[in-house]
């Protein structure tokens, strides 16, 4: 079946993220009331468990989902209490962004088909070989239950080094100090391994990553770090930012604008709200960060206003899908190390291109188009509702939508929004410079008031006009 973020990670027990063993015992309690009985039963073996599943990590941005996962079926880290690395995640799908927070947690996802395995199976995972196995000392011992191909090539370095940010910051720093001295670089390491040049053009996507690389454009498959102009982050996972900004020792902002909003709580906060709603925004403007005020609004609106045309960005939020621009939606670690170091690592996915044709009949509402989208992939065989061996063609890749150009940048941010249900890694829209100007026009007004008004941090809202 399907495993979306919020079964790992009840949105009713938001308050409790940070306290990741607290929060970690409410793990599929709606899901699988069993499942912590059944998880301690399975322990009972003596070997790691994996998580399975048909479907895994769909839904929002959420990194305590990772974190839950991880408290049951990971390792302790030396020396950092109530935090566990390591762990197998295996999923026919895995969505993108639950993928990439695994990674960067030093867990080990794999995509693979999942229909041979059984709960409570006893099975050899062979990394290098591609293949899952059932073990020996079992019935049918070394029989194959499923192959599959480490994605990206970087992973296993990833594992050892406890994840993607760690090994990242190691790399770069071993990098550094070895051209310092002279010598040449380590090979240690495990190198992304760059795509053939097709010797083709780029799609709109592929420039504006590219553009943030300092380079015409990045083939699908390429490992980058495209520079972070705009970054946000929400409440309900605000706190555990904090902590993640923390653990990166950031005392200023290295990306252009990062922004606070607190749409999630606002309506009826809890205590520990009310505590997050007096520290948080003096935690993000001493930085150099934009804090917004409770009661504002929701964090989409207010990112969007903030937009530069085609640059790159992220969110804490899994509809964090910029109209203007591009964002790839993260989980609270990967926002932290995009907003203090000012580049984020993305391995660039494949693009898959909507075009509209025509113009829109009377009667047709901006929700008929983007309803369009998944029912015409239905009807050519590209998207499955059925959970068992899903097809999805949109999942982990980017929508490229093209064909609309007069929208109004609100009712784009529709179509954008809406490619989140999809399981898409991101989503461009083509728009044209009439509607792009008079959005830009708009927001310099708006943000010249929240200067006006006295948010802070001032000097950040000024550098963006």
């Amino acid at each position: 079946g399907e495993t979306n973020t919020d079964d790992l990670s009840p949105a009713t027990h938001a308050t409790t993220r940070p306290d990741i063993p607290l929060h970690a015992n409410a793990m599929l309690e709606t899901r699988m009331p069993a499942g912590l009985a059944l998880i301690a039963e399975l322990k009972q073996k003596g070997y790691p468990l994996a998580y399975v599943g048909d479907v895994v990590g769909t839904g929002s941005s959420r990194k305590s989902a990772i974190n839950s996962v991880l408290w049951h079926i990971g390792s302790d880290i030396p020396h950092v209490p109530n935090k566990r690395s390591g762990g197998v995640i295996l999923g026919g799908k895995i969505a993108p962004i639950f993928f990439n927070t695994a990674e960067d947690s030093g867990a080990l996802p794999i995509e693979c088909d999942v229909s041979a395995l059984v709960s409570g199976d006893v099975i050899t995972i062979r990394p290098y070989a591609g293949t899952i196995e059932r073990a020996a000392g079992q019935p049918g011992a070394g029989e194959i239950l499923a192959q599959f191909q480490l994605k990206p090539s970087t992973i296993a370095d990833e594992v050892r080094a406890g994840g993607r940010i760690p090994l990242l910051i190691g790399r770069s720093l071993t990098d550094k100090v070895r051209a310092q001295l002279g010598l040449p670089a380590s090979e240690l390491f495990i190198r992304p391994v760059a795509p053939a040049d097709s010797g083709k053009g780029y799609t709109l996507a592929q420039k504006m990553v590219g553009k943030a690389c300092g380079l015409a454009g990045v083939r699908p498959g390429s490992s980058c770090e495209p520079l972070m102009t705009t970054v946000g982050s929400q409440d309900t996972t605000g706190p555990m930012t904090r902590d993640e900004m923390k653990e990166l020792a950031c005392l200023g902002f290295s990306a252009d604008l990062v922004m606070q909003s607190f749409c999630h709580t606002a309506a009826y906060p809890k205590p520990v709200d009310l505590k997050t709603h007096a520290e948080l925004p003096d935690f993000i403007s001493s930085r150099g960060g934009v804090a917004l005020r409770p009661g504002d609004g929701i964090i989409h609106s207010w990112l969007n206003r903030l937009l530069l045309p085609d640059t790159v960005g992220t969110g804490g939020d899994s509809h964090t899908r910029f109209p203007l621009g591009i964002s790839f939606p993260a989980g609270s670690g990967l926002v932290a190390f995009a907003a203090a170091i000012g580049a984020m690592p993305l391995d660039m996915p494949e693009s898959v291109l909507v075009r509209f044709s025509g113009a829109l009949q009377p009667g047709v509402t901006l929700r008929d188009v983007v309803n369009a989208i998944p029912y015409v992939a239905i009807q050519q065989g590209l998207l499955t509702v059925e959970k068992a061996n899903k097809k999805n063609i949109f999942s982990g890749r980017i929508m490229e939508i093209e064909g609309l150009p007069d929208l109004k940048l609100e009712q784009a941010f529709e179509l954008t929004d809406a490619t989140a249900e999809r399981s898409c890694a991101g989503s461009t829209i083509k728009l044209s410079v009439e509607t792009v100007s008079e959005y830009l026009r708009s927001n310099v007004a708006l943000m010249k008031n929240m200067i006006a008004r006295g948010y802070s941090d001032a000097r950040t809202l000024a550098r963006r006009i």
